[in-house]
This record gives structure tokens, C-alpha cells and sequence, in this order.
């Protein structure tokens, strides 16, 4: 041990260490959460416009009232199934089970982690070099998934109901700042 100085108390090294590593945690586990709810967000958003696309566009659904105004006419319109609010929010209810199909990848230069499916939607072999499949990562996906589509349900309504470019880095990224960071990667990275 060092000589102490009068009225000082050495710090044994090793209590250092665990302040040190203590202090840093927070960052860690922060930047870990960031990860999960920005790849649950972006894998949320790929499950719903693939679901999405695979309904036949000629299927409609009526919307408005089915009440009988004074002219006797109907105010009900038909409009495509597909994008209507009760398809999305039918989605909504089950599009997190989907995240049981998705393994967690970590870019070896950022340690950031990404969300990847490791069972294709059409059966084509994948490759799945550097991917965890663990069922820790399946439920943490799946959890942080309803987390955002309870907490943003109208947000994902409104921006899937139409067609549009883009809707994981708007949503995901500019909406919600679920993927703030990412704003800072280049394009080609999201």
C-alpha cells in the first residue's frame, strides 16, 4: 500500500476498477436499449409492409356509416384492405410474434448491434454468418416490438395507411428518435 498522507484513506486499486466500470454501465446498457428499440422498430415496420404486400390489392373493405341518410343513401365507401385501419391494426396485434425469426448481428468496427430475419419469408437459404439466434435476443425483440406498436399504434397507422418511401428512417428515425443514432450513419448503413 502507498503511505498515506495524514487524514487520507488509500483507495485499494481494485474498488477504482469497479467505480470505473460502474460509472460506465449506464452508457452500455443505454446504447444496448437504443439498439434493441431501434432494430425492433425497423424489423416492426419490414413485418408490416411485407404482410402488407401480400394482400391481393383488389381486396376492399367498407368504410363509414352504414346509416341511412334523409335521401336514402349510404355514406360508405370502399377502400383497399390492405392499408385500411382495421388490416393494420389486425397486424398490429400479432406482428410481434414475427420477431421470434429475427437474430441479433453486431458490426464488429461499431459493437453496434442490428436485427436480422434468419428465416426468409419465401424459404431461400440465408446467410447467417455472425448472427446470434438465441431465444434471449427472440423475447427481448418481441417485447421491445409491442412496447413501440402499443406506444405508437396511430403513429404506424398513419404512416402505413398510404403508400410512402421511406417509412422505416421516418418513422423510426425522425417521428419517434427511436433510431436517432442512426441519423448519424450513412444511408447505405440503415
Amino acid at each position: 500500500m502507498r503511505t498515506m498522507r495524514r487524514g487520507r484513506v488509500p483507495i485499494p486499486a481494485a474498488l477504482c476498477v469497479v467505480a470505473a466500470v460502474a460509472a460506465l454501465l449506464p452508457a452500455v446498457s443505454a446504447r444496448r436499449s437504443q439498439d434493441l428499440h431501434c432494430g425492433a422498430c425497423r424489423a416492426l415496420v419490414d413485418e408490416l409492409e411485407w404482410e402488407i404486400a401480400q394482400v391481393d390489392p383488389r381486396k376492399t373493405i367498407q368504410m363509414g356509416s352504414f346509416r341511412i341518410n334523409p335521401d336514402g343513401s349510404q355514406s360508405v365507401v370502399e377502400v383497399p384492405y390492405a392499408r385500411s385501419e382495421a388490416h393494420l391494426t389486425e397486424l398490429l396485434e400479432r406482428v410481434c410474434e414475427k420477431m421470434k425469426e429475427y437474430g441479433e448481428k453486431v458490426d464488429p468496427s461499431t459493437h453496434r448491434k442490428s436485427y436480422v430475419r434468419v428465416i426468409s419469408h419465401d424459404g431461400t437459404k440465408m446467410d447467417l454468418s455472425g448472427v446470434k439466434i438465441d431465444g434471449d435476443v427472440a423475447s427481448s425483440l418481441k417485447f421491445a416490438c409491442e412496447s413501440i406498436a402499443e406506444e405508437y399504434e396511430d403513429e404506424l397507422i398513419e404512416f402505413l395507411s398510404h403508400e410512402a418511401d421511406n417509412v422505416k428512417d421516418r418513422l423510426c428515425s425522425k417521428r419517434t428518435d427511436l433510431c436517432d443514432h442512426a441519423l448519424h450513419l450513412p444511408h447505405d448503413e440503415l
